[in-house]
């Protein structure tokens, strides 16, 4: 079995037998870092299938996948099979966890926020080949530190690539890197994803470290809407039209079949959004179908919505509850910014300015991207008039990018005062 070099890993605790996914894993990192490669690896699924990240070799949208760890009872060995590639005896499954695979190119960090939106957990990716830190590794980073995700393992990756000392190298700049930061004594694993070279040790330190969060299955529920699509193939006939499909995870709550629901802030209208209501025709649950939803990992909400409202992931960014309990929605709102000392990501070392009066901001609240013009400024309070209204409650946290050359670039967080 392979192990950690460079620290020593906790002996997992065997848990029950889950059939369901009870958490969700956001895999972020700089470009070209071998998050997909390591999903494919963990789950035998490649989440690259849009045709321009096919042919551009980049992560455009957020990619899902599922997962079983299993244990070996006499080897002590991980994997994700059910059968030890050492002794070849049975294995045991431990739990079913759900992971997110987010873009890593930096034109994509709204795609990245709205993954971190839906994640228990992150497994930060960082190339050995590399130096340390790359510049979207930095944005990742302080991404997840602003959203609030405490549970991180770094991931260091390609491994194959270079020679010991040079790993080593690159060991001690992650190390310097993550000081400080909310990443400062998160595990350290070294691996080639290509390889499938200590894959077991991560599944040991992520089956150690990441433990399911306690759910509140008892509030009204939300579902958070991060894809949204037609299921239907083309020529499909019209008595056999499936309803759109919303792709998600429940944030709180239960969610059950046959269950009447609302989407907001909906469609767009002339006047307006206007909330969607519909009814669950089925939900999924990894890929199994289930009769009650509650939170942990990503999950499907069939419903009888004509498809083409749901094409294109149109309704990502919604929420969906049951009609008259979800957040208000905000077409404008008074926001407490708390801002970056500088600007992470960029090549150059840039000081974060003040918010300006009339300066478009690009906005993350939950799975939501919107854009919002500050149309006023009070002592330690800004005003922002949105391009598309989101669904939130004031707990929400909203993360705040702008607009540097052609790059959206974040800059801070805030609360929703109003």
């Amino acid at each position: 079995m392979h192990r950690n070099p460079y620290k020593a890993s906790n002996d997992a605790k065997p848990m029950s037998k889950e059939l369901t996914p009870e958490l969700s894993i956001l895999m972020v990192g700089h470009v070209d870092h071998g998050k997909t490669t390591l999903l494919e690896k963990l789950s035998g699924k490649w989440t690259d299938t849009h045709s321009e990240e096919l042919k551009r070799g980049i992560t455009i949208r957020l990619g899902y996948a599922t997962t079983t760890i299993y244990e070996c009872p006499k080897c002590k060995q991980y994997s994700t099979i059910d059968k030890c590639e050492t002794c070849k005896g049975k294995t045991i499954p431990l739990r079913k966890i759900s992971f997110i695979d987010a873009p890593g190119h930096e034109t994509l960090m709204a795609t990245m926020l709205s993954g971190a939106a839906i994640a228990d957990a992150a497994l930060l990716l960082i190339a050995a080949n590399e130096v340390c830190p790359q510049p979207q590794t930095k944005e990742h980073l302080m991404a997840l530190e602003i959203i609030g995700i405490k549970k991180i393992i770094i991931v260091q990756n390609k491994i194959d690539l270079v020679p010991k000392e040079k790993a080593l190298e690159n060991y001690h700049q992650i190390k310097q890197f993550i000081k400080g930061s909310i990443a400062e004594n998160a595990p350290i694993i070294p691996i080639s994803a290509q390889h499938g070279i200590n894959i077991d040790s991560l599944l040991e330190t992520i089956q150690s470290e990441f433990t399911t969060p306690i759910r509140d299955t008892k509030k009204s529920p939300l579902f958070l809407i991060a894809r949204s699509f037609d299921i239907n193939k083309p020529g499909t006939e019209l008595k056999e039209i499936q309803g759109g499909v919303l792709g998600g995870a429940m944030k709180q709550g239960m969610l059950k079949e046959d269950q009447e629901i609302e989407i907001r802030p909906g469609l767009k209208k002339e006047k307006g959004y206007e909330p969607i209501k519909t009814k669950i025709k089925g939900l999924m649950w990894g890929e199994k179908k289930v009769s009650e939803l509650i939170p942990g990992g990503s999950a499907g909400v069939l419903t009888f919505l004509d498809p083409s409202i749901v094409k294109a992931d149109s309704l990502t960014g919604n929420v969906l509850g049951i009609p008259s309990h979800l957040p208000p929605v905000w077409d404008s709102f008074s926001l407490k910014p708390h801002l970056l000392e500088r600007i992470v990501g960029a090549k150059d070392d840039l000081v974060v300015d003040p918010i300006k009066k009339g300066e478009t901001l690009m906005l993350n609240v939950n799975s939501a991207v919107t854009v919002g013009v500050v149309t006023e400024i009070k002592k330690d309070k800004i005003h922002a008039t949105l391009k598309i209204p989101v669904c939130a409650s004031k707990e929400d946290r909203v993360t705040i990018s702008r607009r540097l050359g052609t790059r959206w670039r974040l800059i801070g967080y805030a609360e929703i005062e109003g």
